[in-house]
């Protein structure tokens, strides 16, 4: 019972990785191409995109994700590396939705998709630095 519980507790940093990597994704891709169809989108019946509801939920859930996959990961490899790649997309983030309630839309966009991009690279680096470590515990006597 033992070994299946340490299993499954492995196993869920890679599932919270490859949620916070997908939800990332997605908040870049929607900060890159809402300026580009915004227009288009009540056409097509998906104005709810545009809705800055969506754009504070996609960033969310990437800030609750990315904390919480990379905590979980932190205990397991101790390495600092990924966590420092989701301080640095979080604080693009930030930075990008100052800079577009000021009206630089151009740089908002940029420094958001940027962020989203990082966070998920943060949830790559997370999954690598805890795969590897497994192997390390399972080589070792």
């Amino acid at each position: 019972m033992g070994s299946s519980t340490r299993s499954s507790r492995e196993s869920a940093p890679g599932y919270l990785d490859a949620a916070g990597a997908t939800a990332s994704f997605l908040c870049a891709i929607h900060c890159a191409l809402m300026p580009l169809v915004v227009g288009l989108l009540p056409l097509v019946g998906l104005s709810f995109l545009a809705n800055e509801a969506t754009e504070w939920a996609l960033i969310g859930s990437s800030a609750v994700l990315g904390t919480a996959s990379l905590c979980w990961g932190y205990r397991e490899h101790r390495s600092r590396r990924a966590m420092a790649l989701l301080a640095a997309g979080l604080a693009l983030l930030a930075l990008g939705r100052f800079a577009h309630q000021r009206g630089f839309d151009q740089y908002g966009v940029g420094m958001l998709v940027v962020g989203g991009l990082t966070i998920a690279a943060a949830h790559l680096v997370n999954r690598r630095l805890c795969q590897s470590c497994r192997v390390c515990h399972h080589a070792q006597p």
